[in-house]
């Protein structure tokens, strides 16, 4: 596979971090740029980023300089982006219409209907947007974008069930407070706490397991017709969103099928991200756990546990890893083994 340029936007925020670590020593991607805001840029990465994920940056990435967020600056064919919605309302867009691949992790632009949201293993046909996206935009690049990290757990668990005919689903995330960011919750908020709201989350798991789990026509994604209804909170853990299910399907398959269709699931895709269960069952009654098993795979497994009558289940995955950068990763690895980069 011949090696690709890199960038990543917003390299010294916690994403962005993460995008780091997992292209580091990437076989198919060379980091090239580093690129942040107008207060960073110029520094030594290793003085622009509070590097928090690790004891050491790797290899010598703390020597390099960071950008701007300027096409012009950036010295990449496919961009990474773990910017903040508002700023990748605006960034994103000039690095398609220059003709870089934005390989996104920001929720600017998943609900846009020329905009792929994509996971591998679960919907990689909706690609074909891109076609229609560069006609109607009239870009020489594109966007792609990975979902929300407590929307991929949910729909990667949810794409072995839909040859049961999927009805209805309801779900209660318990999500880590790396999820809103290093700042994102100050100690004196979650410790000893449950918070039982998180702005704007139970809309973006609604709708976006729809389009994921929808149809692509040839021109649009048709939504899958199945309800979703969400409650979302914050609880004080640092890594590992976990997530209760309740689902109707039509089907009526016994939680023994549901075990089977989990262990089965196979999309074989073969890109270096992809971990070798995509979905791990336990058959213990007290995991997932994150503290456990949210590193496994890479950070890219998801794990299933306690499968119920009903259906009822319980599924657990690394909010920053396959939630965030690690999706965005697998979304290029893909687009450049399928040639769409």
């Amino acid at each position: 596979m011949e090696t690709v340029n890199v960038g990543v936007l917003g390299a010294t925020g916690a994403v962005g971090q993460r995008f780091i670590e997992a292209l580091a020593d990437h076989p198919w991607f060379e980091l090239t740029a580093l690129a942040a805001s107008e207060r960073s840029a110029g520094k030594p990465y290793a003085r622009a980023a509070n590097w928090r994920l690790a004891s050491a940056l790797p290899n010598d990435i703390g020597k390099e300089t960071v950008v701007s967020m300027k096409p012009e600056e950036v010295e990449a064919d496919l961009v990474f982006s773990a910017l903040p919605a508002n700023v990748a309302q605006t960034v994103e867009p000039a690095f398609a219409r220059a003709g870089a691949t934005v390989a996104s992790n920001a929720s600017a632009f998943r609900q846009e209907p020329d905009v792929p949201l994509i996971i591998p293993e679960v919907n990689s046909d909706h690609l074909g947007l891109l076609d229609v996206q560069r006609e109607t935009r009239n870009w020489d690049g594109a966007i792609v974008t990975n979902p929300n990290c407590s929307v991929i757990m949910l729909a990667v668990s949810l794409k072995p069930l839909v040859t049961f005919g999927i009805e209805d689903v309801k779900v209660a995330t318990m999500q880590a407070v790396s999820g809103a960011g290093y700042d994102g919750v100050s100690s004196m908020a979650i410790l000893d706490n449950v918070v039982p709201y998180i702005g704007g989350e139970e809309e973006k798991v609604e709708n976006e397991a729809q389009k994921l789990l929808g149809t692509f026509d040839g021109s649009s994604i048709v939504d899958a017709s199945f309800g979703v209804s969400a409650s979302c909170h914050r609880v004080p853990v640092l890594d590992g969103h976990t997530e209760a299910v309740w689902i109707r399907l039509a089907d009526n398959p016994t939680p023994a099928e549901v075990r089977d269709a989990f262990l089965n699931f196979d999309p074989g895709l073969d890109l270096p991200t992809e971990p070798e269960h995509v979905i791990i069952v336990h058959d213990e009654p007290d995991r997932p756990q994150p503290r456990l098993d949210r590193d496994r795979g890479g950070g890219m497994s998801v794990s299933v546990g306690r499968i119920r009558e009903g259906i009822r289940y319980i599924v657990m995955g690394h909010n920053t890893v396959r939630g965030a950068a690690g999706a965005s990763v697998l979304n290029a690895e893909f687009m450049l083994k399928s040639r769409l980069l």
